[in-house]
């Protein structure tokens, strides 16, 4: 078994350090909030006071936390992950959903460390976090991933390799920008049927099982039917407008518009900018009935 350290534990990150913890690896965990750490400990694992410390004679460090400035102060600051001692050779598994360009600095940075970077953020709820089924979304050599799969497998049931690291963060971004798109139409959708007369329960229960159903349309046609946006919250506004961003400044970097990206993060951006960035992503069925 591995010793692990495991960094940011979120609603994603507590689950999959849980299923590492299950699988057998020696598991350190560091979070800003250490009292969200207090059920692993409970378990077995070691309450780190910083990510130096949780790497203390680690095999793999992975990270799951919400953004770029997360990240940087994870693996950069004083007391980060490459300020410890790690041996040559030591897997860094960033599972969160960055920036392209970060992602691409942060591992040319790990490699100058003789390190091996795995770009692997994850699709999934919690509940999949927990259960260990979430899907890896992996850009890494094959023979990091190789080392790494043991591992990843005790948080997934699938992992997808999509190329050389940035490969996996690239296709992250993509989908959850399509999600966005996917969502604000929802949204768009749901108040026409509002204002024509139609029952809104009918409409969601019809559009689960015709052709414009897809998981992220069902689940937030649900949730806007419910009404229920700022409450059992499974992914915010913010973080959904944070990887909307990211996907249109890798988009702008390449030299193509994305003019429906753009159209979903402006809907988001209304909403966040409301005060209500931590409501549900569902919410912006609000912005779309008051326009």
């Amino acid at each position: 078994m591995a010793s692990v350290a495991f960094i940011g534990l979120g609603k994603m990150g507590a689950g999959m350090a849980s299923r590492l913890l299950e699988a057998g690896h020696q598991v350190s965990v560091y979070n800003r909030t250490a009292a969200r750490a207090d059920s692993l400990v409970r378990r077995g694992a070691r309450l780190a006071g910083s990510p130096k410390e949780a790497c203390t004679n680690a095999d793999a460090a992975f990270c799951m936390v919400s953004d770029d400035a997360a990240s940087r102060a994870i693996w950069l600051g004083a007391d980060g992950v490459l300020a410890a001692e790690l041996a040559p050779g030591t897997l860094a598994i960033e599972c969160s959903t960055l920036s392209h360009g970060w992602v691409m600095e942060l591992a040319a940075g790990v490699a100058s460390r003789g390190l091996c970077y795995i770009d692997s953020p994850v699709t999934g709820l919690p509940a999949d976090a927990a259960g260990g089924v979430l899907t890896m979304l992996a850009g890494a050599r094959e023979e990091d991933l190789e080392r790494a799969r043991p591992l990843l497998a005790a948080v997934s049931n699938r992992i997808i390799r999509f190329g050389a690291v940035g490969a996996g963060t690239a296709y992250k971004l993509i989908i959850n920008m399509i999600g966005a798109v996917q969502i604000a139409s929802a949204a768009e959708g749901m108040a026409l049927a509002q204002r024509a007369g139609l029952d809104p329960a009918t409409v969601a229960d019809a559009i689960a099982t015709g052709q414009a159903a897809s998981p992220q349309v069902v689940r937030n046609v649900r949730r806007i039917v419910a009404g229920d946006h700022d409450r059992n919250v499974v992914f915010t506004a913010a973080l959904r407008l944070k990887d909307v961003e990211y996907a249109l400044q890798m988009a702008q970097g390449l030299r193509l518009g994305a003019p429906f990206g753009e159209l979903a993060g402006s809907g988001l951006r209304e909403l966040c900018g409301s005060g209500r960035a931590q409501i549900n992503e569902s919410g912006i069925f609000e912005v779309a009935a008051s326009r």
